[in-house]
């Protein structure tokens, strides 16, 4: 890996810590796909720094238990605005 990939790694990293956003949320920012800051993420975060990964990986849990719950959310204020 180039220190650009393991730079921007480190930086979704130390970001979804401080801010706990979402994967989609990431890639908004950091200007890639889902896809890359979740192979960011789980694959190559796991190489470069297993602490920082394993806090990470806490984040990630959290919001793939908790998504039911956003969707539900999503789609009620979705109706909602519709209804207006």
């Amino acid at each position: 890996m180039g220190t650009s990939i393991n730079n921007r790694v480190l930086d979704e990293a130390n970001y979804m810590i401080k801010t706990k956003k979402t994967v989609r949320q990431l890639a908004l920012i950091f200007n890639v796909s889902k896809s890359t800051v979740h192979k960011d993420l789980h694959e190559r975060l796991f190489q470069i720094d297993r602490k920082l990964y394993n806090e990470v990986d806490k984040i990630l849990k959290h919001h793939l238990n908790i998504r039911h719950i956003r969707g539900g959310e999503s789609t009620k204020k979705k109706y909602l605005n519709l209804a207006n």
